[in-house]
């Protein structure tokens, strides 16, 4: 007697977890197709299926996203983009041919996408929505049968009907049983759901197909380039503060990573990586469809009694700690599932890594590039990093800032600063793009954090400001000390906590009524520039005009 064989495909709570090409579908892809309809393109008798599963060779030039600088690269789908150029080599039959490629980016915008090597070129293009997911298998099974088993826990015997899905609101999936109508995973019995097998129409990868003819069997090599979502950079400073002189100048160790992001469920190995920091112009896209698949967040209301449900303490409950500062990791490499860092090895004196592999920086009209010499891998859901700047024995002045207004009757700390000029002659000169800074400063215990700040984008020749935080050795207090008709008198006073001279630059955003010595403007504000010697003070006077009514 034959035995017929079915298939049976699984879906319990813990379904795709360990696969990153079912693991979700297309989470923030933009649009799917350009000129048809929102089917994938299915060979018909008159078609032959050609199936390119991934690319030979594949580049990726990453732009930076809206967000970037003071904010981190969002791990779960980055806001940049990326322009992705795959070599594929394919065996085309003659007659009409249906290919499909496979494994391109999720956040594909397929209106961009450009194929070359056909031999008559490209008639139609179609963009592949439905991806093979739980969500999408319940969505491709909506008003069909499935089964469900069911294990009894005190038994452990298990069970397995028939049932109808009716309904997958967002939250629940609704089946029809013999017993009535009833939501999956909320009978408080393990159980897991069956299909027979996969639709046609679900595919496991993204995938853009593309129908083309041709007189006579022939092998192409095609190249594919397209836009796509869910990438992004940015860069990572790591000042390293050496020991500083008696008139407050001093040398930086200046290192940056430049870190690229793919939020998409594809890996990209052995690419051709290259990063533009700039803001090309670009056309805000119309609203596209969106994708099908992506995990079941299923939800029951709970089933017991108030006494049956378990004690939670209240919101007086001590909150935990939060976790411990990463200090040099950006935060977004932190919450990413990887982050794979490309030839470095640390220096026991220093915070700076050794670079092996550092980005090379060139022009791109009135962007720049920053090409990464050789090729790298970078994973699904993943972070790459490398080099990208390495600037030891930078020149920096310590200096300590303040502003009038900010103080009030008590002493106040002032802001300790770092100024440097992106020169070659003052150990820079290289375009330093906008990004965190972290700051370290030498002790006794090794490199210790003394700061974190942001740095905007930085031209060749222009000066380079880190603010690393508040002193408490150096402070200001500022008093008024009498009030006229037409002017008031302030006094301003700076102490100076620390065995070695300090200086200080404080900010009166006012007209003044005679300008005092050291006195000029900066940026059209006037500003107190001095010197304070250890363990001493100073004082500054100075007078306000007032307009009476």
């Amino acid at each position: 007697m034959a035995i017929k064989k079915t298939a049976v495909l699984s879906l319990s709570k813990h379904a795709f977890r360990g696969s990153a090409t079912l693991k979700g579908a297309l989470r923030q892809a933009q649009g799917f197709f350009i000129l048809m309809s929102v089917a994938c393109a299915s060979p018909t008798r008159a078609q032959t299926a050609v199936v390119s599963p991934e690319p030979e060779a594949v580049s990726l030039t990453v732009y930076r996203g809206q967000k970037y600088g003071n904010a981190p690269i969002d791990p779960n789908w980055p806001t940049g983009y990326a322009l992705v150029t795959e070599t594929r080599t394919v065996t085309i039959p003659a007659g009409t041919s249906v290919v499909r490629f496979e494994g391109v980016a999720e956040g594909m915008f397929p209106e961009s996408a450009i194929v070359t090597g056909l031999p008559k070129g490209v008639k139609e293009k179609n963009r592949d929505a439905r991806l093979l997911s739980p969500l999408g298998l319940v969505d491709a099974y909506l008003k069909r049968e499935v089964t469900i088993t069911r294990t009894n826990k005190a038994t452990g015997k298990s069970r397995t009907y028939p049932a109808f899905i009716t309904s997958a609101p967002g939250g629940a999936v609704i089946l029809q049983t013999g017993e009535g109508y009833e939501a999956l995973h909320c009978t408080g019995l393990p159980e897991r759901m069956g299909f027979d097998k996969v639709p046609a129409n679900l595919s496991a990868k993204p995938t853009l197909s593309v129908i083309t003819q041709s007189d006579k069997p022939t092998t192409a090599k095609l190249t594919l380039t397209y836009m796509a979502a869910g990438f992004d950079w940015q860069a990572n400073y790591i000042a390293q503060v050496q020991a500083r002189s008696a008139d407050g100048k001093g040398k930086v160790d200046m290192f940056a990573w430049l870190t690229l992001a793919n939020g998409g469920n594809q890996s990209f190995v052995n690419a051709n990586m290259m990063a533009i920091a700039g803001e090309p112009n670009r056309v805000r896209r119309g609203a596209q469809a969106r994708p099908t698949g992506g995990a079941l967040n299923l939800k029951c209301w709970p089933t017991q009694r108030t006494h049956q449900m378990p004690y939670r303490r209240g919101s007086n409950q001590v909150a935990p700690p939060p976790p411990m500062d990463t200090m040099a990791m950006p935060a977004a490499a932190i919450t990413s599932e990887e982050v794979i860092v490309t030839g470095s090895r640390r220096s026991k004196a220093s915070m700076s890594p050794v670079a092996v592999v550092v980005a090379e920086q060139e022009n791109l009209g009135d962007l720049k590039l920053y090409r990464i010499p050789e090729p790298v891998t970078i994973n699904a859901k993943g972070q790459k990093q490398v080099a990208m700047l390495v600037k030891p024995g930078a020149a920096f002045e310590h200096y300590y800032v303040a502003n009038v207004n900010n103080n009030g009757s008590e002493s106040q700390p002032m802001t300790l600063m770092l100024r440097g000029e992106n020169k070659i002659e003052k150990g820079l000169g290289l375009p330093m793009p906008q990004g965190k800074v972290m700051i370290f400063e030498n002790s006794s215990y090794g490199p210790l954090r003394a700061g974190e700040a942001s740095l905007k984008d930085r031209a060749i020749g222009e000066e380079v400001e880190i603010v690393v935080g508040q002193s408490s050795d150096v402070r200001i207090q500022v008093t008024q000390m009498l009030e006229k008709d037409s002017y008031q008198r302030w006094k301003v006073e700076i102490t100076n906590a620390r065995n070695s001279p300090v200086n200080v630059e404080v900010e009166i955003p006012y007209e003044l009524r005679r300008n005092p010595k050291n006195m000029p403007k900066i940026d059209g504000v006037p500003t107190w520039k001095t010197t304070v010697a250890a363990n001493g003070e100073a004082v500054l006077f100075y007078e306000l005009k007032l307009e009476r009514n």
